[in-house]
């Protein structure tokens, strides 16, 4: 038998952004363990804003497993936050959402790389030239010295974690960049996102830079960061149709408040029909329009099928993925039922 080194990862109760906690347990497996191998596991919650001093106890239970490629037999443990009687605390937004393997998210994380309080690569008291030729850009005077870097080193964790990661590029901004990455299933899409952003924050530990995930971390004529999700269920891949479309948005624009109200804190800094976004008060839908709440790819209308995948491109960089897939699934089910 071997020791494995298990790092534990779950949210806490922190709001309106919930932040990543992580603790190692060492413990013996024949090989690399399996989910149903790996022990509930306790926490203080009175330290994650989860539980009252008095009555502290929590418990992990781990939902997902990952090789971590930075630590000799490491594994990484994707974990929902349960009450001692085993029901789920209210801070676990993953146990009630609706998962269906038929469903399909790809989720575009958009993010700044920060030192000392600023984006990678801003002159000291100053700003770099307007935004327009960082976007996948190339070079030092582009990208700078170590954002590359990191990136790539990124995406090998997540491979290497078999996180479903697609791809990264520099983003609009100077110091912001962007990783996709794909699920079939809302949980399993929502879960890869965490762990993700979890493997970039640690990773970033080691080049004492910052992620800064708000939505909008620079005034003035810069974009801020957006989460777009790309999403489709098997019948909208397979059957669709200008019907069911058009019914679709009707519920999209009918229920917009209640998607934006998870879709994200400060959107409103953000979606202010600027910067490739669609004002917040306002719903939309466009062929290939970036500028829209929901971008329509020509594949999607192609020979009028109306059928494929949409983008909604309102949910932000600080989004909880188990929120926004979870709220989009209610509105398609109003309709596909």
């Amino acid at each position: 038998m071997a020791k494995y080194r298990l790092d534990y990862v779950w949210l806490d109760g922190y709001s309106p952004v919930q932040n990543l906690r992580t603790k190692c347990m060492m413990k013996e497996f024949d090989e690399f363990p399996t989910l149903e191998q790996l022990p509930e596991w306790g926490f203080d919650g009175s330290s994650t804003q989860q539980a009252d001093g008095g009555d502290s106890d929590c418990v992990l239970k781990p939902v997902a497993v990952y090789p971590d490629g930075t630590r000799e037999n490491g594994v990484l443990v994707m974990c929902e936050v349960m009450l001692p009687d085993g029901t789920p605390h209210p801070t676990n937004y993953r146990a009630s959402i609706i998962d269906d393997p038929g469903t399909w998210f790809g989720f575009e994380q958009e993010y700044f790389m920060m030192k000392d309080g600023v984006p990678l690569g801003f002159p000291k008291g100053g700003y770099p030239n307007p935004q327009g030729e960082y976007y996948c850009g190339v070079g030092f005077k582009n990208v700078g010295g170590i954002a590359r870097e990191i990136a790539d080193i990124h995406l090998e964790l997540c491979l290497y974690a078999g996180i479903n990661h697609e791809g990264i590029n520099a983003e609009v901004a100077k110091g912001q960049w962007e990783f996709q990455v794909f699920g079939k299933g809302s949980k399993k899409a929502a879960d890869e996102i965490w762990m993700a952003r979890f493997l970039l924050l640690r990773l970033t530990e080691e080049y004492e830079v910052d992620i800064e995930w708000h939505c909008k971390p620079l005034n003035g004529d810069w974009n801020g960061s957006g989460m777009h999700a790309n999403f489709s269920t098997e019948y909208m891949r397979e059957t669709g149709g200008k019907e069911y479309f058009l019914k679709l948005m009707d519920a999209f624009e009918e229920n917009c408040e209640e998607h934006i109200a998870v879709y994200g804190p400060d959107n409103d800094k953000r979606l202010t029909g600027l910067h490739e976004t669609q004002s917040i008060d306002m719903f939309s839908w466009g062929v290939a329009d970036r500028g829209a709440s929901i971008r329509v790819p020509h594949s999607f209308v192609k020979d009028d099928a109306y059928k494929g995948y949409l983008e909604d491109r309102r949910p932000n960089s600080q989004g909880c993925p188990y929120k926004i897939a979870g709220r989009i699934l209610q509105t398609i089910a109003s309709v596909e039922q």
